[in-house]
């Protein structure tokens, strides 16, 4: 009975003990399996699926690998909404963090008359104490230097100090600049002195611009004072209508011009040259109109000079439409304007018109040949005469053969041609009983100087008529270098560009036209000197194909200053090829200086001057000789 009632109450306690256990043991489980699903499905709400979860009674175990530090307090915090941020145990690595980013490096510049202002952001091996002496040196004694970059201790990228120093070398021909650099990029805006600058500065820049850099040019000038501001419009017999000068005062005048003369015929690529002097703001509008009057007329051409106007009609225009034409362009034309219209004689069926030879000269420098010539050879004689007193590119043959003609035509018309070589510009005309010359000039003494030329060549029965007339404009020793200055001033025009060739040929490269353009107009100025083109090449190649290579580019330099309308009748071209070096041909840089072309001066040999007889005895006596020389002693007699 003892037994049993102790072990009754024992075995009571056992089982509740059991019971106890047992209840416990399912409620950590119920608690363990809602806390990682709560927790689960939170991180997946968060798109933190790369986070894991697990579980030890109360503690919440978070493990996997964060992608950075944000992410692992991320998910901590999140974890901390579902249950009890004490019982989160952060078990998470954290992944390793990519290389930082460089910042995007770049500097402005900014250059004025009272200094240099840098700003921007350069890396920690750029040599910034460098940059700022250049700054320095640059900006001279009375410019201050503003420094406003930053620096940041990461690798240069690729481009950067290239970049840098094509930006530096280039800041000190910009006085007046913005410069934006970055390693892809240099954005350069400036302002230039004169159009010419403005070429000039344009071509050094891109030539000297790193391989890859991408340059950005906005360089502009003032405009250029064009006197007398000129505008001279053609279509010739053959329909072909163009430009031989074309000049306006804004984009807009221009704009009108231009549609004006391809409404006309005129191709898109003539192009107006902006410029101050022009004689009235309405200059549009009468250069409209007296293009559109060539065109009703069907050829022939007008010239502006300020606000003076020549229109020439065709040979053959009928004289009711040119009646019709020029009272309407009189009419229209704003009052500053003075118009001046020439119909020239035509013969009738009947009569072949009058036995004359015409010859025009216009004061662009364009020459026509009208009339009768004796024989085709005669015609080719004038055509080769007047070729080489003028320019080859401006002279229009139309002379027709006349065997009927006098036997003295042909030399009547050779001397007109010459004495209208005198003027600047002006009409000669040759007819049986008289050669007649009228027109404007630069030289004084023009008028006695054709005089003489006429009556040596005609003969004293020669008849001849001048009216000449002599403008200081014109006069080429006004204000005209010497050539030796116009020596000078080509290599100072060409400096440290080049007159480009595409490889191994003489055809010259599209980078060598605004050279070209500058000598040209320099060589317009300086007139009839004697100069000679010289072409040099480097010493790759044989010998003879470097001569003949130089002696072709010369040519092409020759034959593009003829085309610019310069006055080449006194030139001469000469391939020196390998013969002049000026630079080692062993390196790369040595042989692109000896590809080159030069010009020189022709300069008269030196004569020695002969000595006289008494000289040449007073030398032999100062010598101890007293012997008469052979060649000066007398017969005796």
């Amino acid at each position: 009975m003892r037994l049993s009632r102790i072990a009754i109450p024992a075995a009571a306690l056992l089982i509740a003990a059991a019971l106890c256990v047992i209840t416990a043991f399912f409620s950590v489980r119920l608690v363990e399996d809602s806390s990682i699903s709560g927790v689960e499905e939170a991180l997946d709400i968060a798109e933190l699926d790369w986070a894991d979860v697990d579980v030890n009674g109360l503690q919440v175990f978070l493990i996997g690998e964060a992608p950075d530090e944000a992410a692992r307090f991320q998910a901590v915090t999140v974890a901390g909404t579902v249950v009890d941020s004490a019982r989160v145990i952060d078990q998470m690595l954290v992944a390793e963090a990519a290389d930082i980013r460089p910042p995007a490096f770049s500097v402005e510049i900014l250059r004025n008359d009272d200094g240099i202002s840098v700003i921007g952001l350069i890396p920690a091996s750029t040599d910034r104490e460098d940059m700022l002496s250049r700054f320095e040196d640059i900006a001279g004694r009375d410019g201050e230097v503003a420094d406003l970059l930053e620096v940041a201790d990461f690798p240069a990228p690729d481009g950067w100090e290239p970049a840098l120093s094509f930006a530096l070398r280039s800041l000190s021909d910009l006085p007046r600049s913005k410069l934006s650099i970055s390693a892809e990029a240099v954005a350069i805006k400036a302002m230039t002195e004169s159009e010419a600058d403005r070429r000039k500065l344009l071509s050094n820049l891109e030539r000297r611009a790193p391989e890859g850099l991408e340059l950005a040019l906005d360089l502009s000038a003032p405009r250029p004072v064009i006197t007398p501001f000129t505008l001279r419009f053609l279509i010739d017999e053959t329909g072909r209508a163009h430009f031989d000068a074309c000049s306006a005062d804004t984009e807009a005048s221009r704009d009108a011009i231009l549609a004006a003369a391809q409404a006309a015929g005129a191709t898109e690529d003539e192009t107006c040259r902006l410029g101050l002097g022009v004689p009235s703001r309405r200059w549009a509008d009468a250069a409209v109109q007296a293009i559109s009057a060539v065109s009703e007329l069907g050829g022939g051409s007008v010239t502006f000079s300020n606000a003076d106007i020549a229109l020439l009609a065709l040979e053959g225009t009928d004289q009711g439409l040119f009646d019709r034409v020029v009272g309407e362009l009189e009419t229209g034309l704003p009052e500053v304007f003075a118009l001046k219209a020439v119909l020239p004689e035509t013969p009738d069926a009947k009569d072949e018109g009058p036995r004359e030879f015409t010859a025009t000269l216009s004061p662009e420098g364009s020459v026509q040949l009208r009339g009768r010539v004796r024989s085709e050879i005669a015609r080719q004689t004038a055509d080769s005469l007047a070729r080489a007193l003028f320019t080859s590119a401006s002279v229009y043959t139309a002379a027709r053969v006349d065997e009927t003609l006098p036997a003295n035509w042909s030399p009547r018309v050779l001397a007109g041609l010459e004495a209208l070589g005198g003027l600047s510009n002006g009409v000669v005309r040759v007819t049986p009983d008289l050669v007649s010359l009228s027109g404007n000039t630069g030289n004084p003494d023009a008028e006695d100087e054709i005089s003489g030329l006429l009556a040596d060549k005609l003969g004293e029965a020669g008849e001849f008529e001048i009216s000449v007339t002599y403008q200081e404009k014109l006069d080429p020793t006004l204000g005209i270098p010497t050539p030796e200055e116009c020596e000078a001033q080509i290599v100072e025009i060409i400096g440290d560009r080049k007159i480009n060739f595409e490889p191994g040929s003489a055809n010259l490269d599209a980078s060598a036209k605004d050279v070209m353009d500058d000598i040209a107009e320099l060589l317009k100025l300086c007139g009839d000197i004697p100069l000679e083109i010289q072409g040099h090449t480097d010493s790759q190649g044989r010998e003879s194909m470097n001569e003949q290579l130089s002696q072709d580019r010369a040519q092409a330099v020759l034959d593009a200053l003829r085309n610019r309308r310069v006055l080449t009748a006194s030139y001469r071209v000469k391939g020196y090829g390998e013969m002049q070096p000026i630079a080692d041909n062993g390196t790369e840089e040595g042989r692109e200086a000896n590809r080159r072309i030069a010009f020189r001066l022709i300069r008269p040999e030196p004569v020695e001057e002969e000595k006289t007889a008494l000289e040449e005895l007073e030398e032999a006596a100062a010598e101890g000789d007293t012997e008469v020389p052979e060649a000066e002693q007398g017969t005796g007699e």
